[in-house]
């Protein structure tokens, strides 16, 4: 296993929008040991492998209190969304940000496991906001990007003084 770097928002690579994964092979078990150990490591609870420059539909999430409980979800589709909640969230390529934002309550998930077998999970609450985020990722979508111009602008501001200040 490796750790990874993560790209920064905002750099131009987390715009672009990953591909699905053809095959659930070893190389995208290796990438999953790989994206798991640098989301526990940074430390965070969900990980998009556009996040690392990866640009394939896998993401890795673990919202359990002790870090025991990893998920993986390849070629992830939400199925269906339901009800509303808005709440702070937070993000490995956006450090020290955060803010509102608004969420479907409950979703229904459609994805690959690593042995490559179709599955459905229907969730709310953190896991649901999580999943939310991360296909957002995929997508070529920040959570900033659900902000007003004026507050993505402050956010821009705010991460180039910290890299000045850090560099």
């Amino acid at each position: 296993m490796a750790l990874l770097p993560i790209l920064r928002f905002p750099d131009t690579r987390l715009k672009k929008v990953a591909a699905p994964v053809v095959n659930v092979d070893d190389s995208i078990r290796k990438l999953v040991a790989d994206m798991a150990e640098t989301m526990y490591e940074a430390p965070g609870i969900g990980l998009a492998a556009t996040q690392v420059d990866v640009h394939k539909r896998v993401v890795v999430i673990d919202t359990s209190e002790d870090k025991n409980d990893l998920r993986v979800f390849i070629n992830p589709t939400l199925e269906s969304c339901d009800g509303s909640q808005i709440g702070e969230e937070g993000c490995l390529s956006v450090p020290g940000i955060y803010d509102r934002v608004e969420r479907a309550e409950r979703v229904t998930v459609r994805y690959l496991d690593l042995a490559g077998k179709k599955q459905s999970l229907t969730t709310d609450g953190l896991l649901a906001v999580c999943i939310q985020h991360e296909i957002d990722h995929l997508n070529g979508t920040v959570f900033v990007d659900h902000l007003s111009q004026l507050k993505q602008t402050r956010i821009r501001s705010k991460l180039a003084k910290q890299a000045r200040v850090t560099a």
